[in-house]
């Protein structure tokens, strides 16, 4: 049964007075650990956590007109494929146990799993200590109940559910929102098309095949998507000369990360890589059939909003046309509706930014409390864990801070109004916090590639170095330490050219693969 008291963030909800040693204590490690802590008053955060938050999307903006916080290079596939990501690499089967355990013996367990792009978040503990997330063979998953909705994907499925509603999949945290659990569905369905497409392998040939397809797009697509050319390219060279990892494989400036991770930095799991809250839109198309729905939201209807934790509506099965380009996939059809006008194509995620739309302001007490304000939550977390400011990181990784008249707060468009972070508060010249200095980075260094008489809208905002080099590396790192991942490929490893089109694998290729009819 799934224990109904695991949600995201209920680790950290005890964690609140705990000693930084004790927080610390077999989880993360530190790139930077003799960098000070920055410090800030309570009453600071939240002004600046509330400035964070944006004002209600009331209305929201019509889907066949141009909204100005749409970033032009990501789809909103992206947003919920970096989800899932960050669920992969942080799944903590020892949480629970650790709670009974001594000092001594919690020690004892630091090396207990090490995070790695390994999709335990797919396969849990494998079929032979989980077999109830598996077919009768051993090899194929187990697949949820039949969805409708989306009439081009006429085999969609729901995750496993037990009687209670709740998901029976390898990570819970997987079911917080409908898009991310139907992704985690569409994962399930790329696994066994992978088993049907080897029937001759045994189950650790499969899950092999999948874990390298997978991060093949991890390198060669995601982190390409979200991180400005010039970071990727010194980080991973391979994508700038066009050759395999392993003739140029990752070069990492950080000296920490150069021999692998075995606990995941804080400087990225606390800060870095919660670029991703800024990118998520107030309200999403699932299909042609149903309405926009509004990511949370306080009502008590289960078919009110896209949260999780609970049974999907039948006829809300996804149409990824809606959250990125399919290419060769079901084809783009005008769909006329009396309410909501639409194209089938798919929607951007929003600019990566110091703008959180408002639903993330006061997230539903199943998610998260005390406070309910993610950004709150998110800058609380990096006094806690004590993280350097970012003009500190910037100076370690060998990159002239951004400027204090430079670096802004507000929304990445043309027409909102923005100011400088140290006019907001005094207490953030040169001191602003880790996560809100890689928001605004990816805005001012994005706008500065353009010049200046360019669309500011139309500008793709991606990461900048700071929070470039700290994921890119991170991911390297986490690839380098894994004698199982597809860098250690003897030969080099490229993925099926049935699963690819045009000799190119990425997200929509890893989707349409996944969506095609059983033989």
């Amino acid at each position: 049964m799934i224990d109904n008291t695991i949600r995201h963030g209920t680790w950290w909800d005890k964690m609140k007075n705990v000693p930084l040693s004790d927080l610390m204590e077999g989880r993360f490690t530190r790139l930077f650990p003799d960098a000070d802590g920055a410090v800030f008053a309570d009453d600071d955060l939240v002004k600046l956590a509330a400035k964070l938050t944006a004002d209600p999307d009331i209305p929201p903006t019509p889907e066949d007109k141009v909204d100005a916080e749409e970033n032009t290079a990501i789809a909103s596939a992206y947003t919920y494929f970096g989800q899932f990501i960050d669920h992969d690499l942080t799944l903590d089967p020892t949480s629970h146990l650790r709670q009974k355990l001594t000092k001594d013996q919690l020690k004892a367990l630091v090396n207990f799993r090490t995070p790695r792009f390994d999709l335990d978040n797919v396969y849990g503990r494998g079929p032979n200590d989980e077999p109830y997330l598996y077919q009768r063979d051993g090899i194929h998953l187990a697949l949820g109940n039949p969805m409708s909705g989306n009439p081009h994907d006429p085999d969609a499925v729901d995750v496993p559910r037990a009687p209670n509603g709740r998901a029976l999949i390898g990570d819970p945290r997987n079911d917080e929102n409908r898009i991310v659990a139907q992704l985690q569905a569409t994962m399930l369905r790329f696994h066994n098309a992978m088993a049907d497409a080897m029937p001759a392998a045994d189950f650790e040939e499969v899950r092999q095949a999948v874990r390298w397809h997978y991060q093949w797009v991890v390198i060669n697509d995601f982190l390409p998507t979200i991180i400005q050319s010039h970071t990727i390219r010194e980080v991973f060279p391979h994508l700038a000369h066009d050759v395999s990892i392993q003739v140029a494989p990752p070069h990492l400036r950080i000296p920490k990360l150069r021999d692998g991770l075995e606990l995941m930095p804080v400087e990225f799991s606390v800060a870095a890589y919660r670029f991703g809250h800024s990118m998520i839109r107030p309200i999403y198309r699932l299909n042609e059939t149903i309405q926009r729905r509004q990511i949370f939201s306080t009502s008590a209807d289960p078919a009110g909003d896209l949260g999780g934790m609970r049974p999907i509506p039948q006829d809300w099965a996804i149409d990824w046309q809606f959250f990125i380009d399919l290419g060769d996939g079901p084809p783009f059809e005008t769909t006329t509706d009396a309410n909501d006008p639409l194209t089938r194509k798919p929607q951007q995620a929003y600019k990566i930014d110091t703008s959180l739309v408002n639903p993330l302001g006061l997230l539903p007490e199943i998610i998260a409390s005390n406070p309910a304000s993610l950004a709150l939550r998110n800058l609380e977390r990096g006094v806690t864990f004590g993280l350097p400011s970012g003009q500190v990181v910037a100076e370690l990784l060998g990159t002239t801070p951004i400027p204090d008249d430079k670096l802004v707060i507000g929304k990445a468009t043309a027409d909102d109004p923005k100011e400088p972070l140290a006019d907001l508060l005094p207490s953030l010249a040169g001191n602003v916090p880790l996560w809100v200095y890689v928001l605004s980075e990816a805005q001012v260094t994005s706008w500065a590639l353009q010049p200046d008489n360019h669309d500011k809208d139309s500008i793709p905002i991606r990461l900048g170095p700071v929070g470039g080099h700290l994921i890119a590396e991170t991911f390297a790192a986490l690839l380098v330490g894994d004698r199982t991942s597809f860098l250690r490929a003897d030969p080099g490893f490229t993925p099926r050219a049935d699963f690819s089109h045009n000799g190119v694998f990425g997200l929509a290729e890893l989707i349409n693969v996944a969506l095609r009819p059983r033989s």
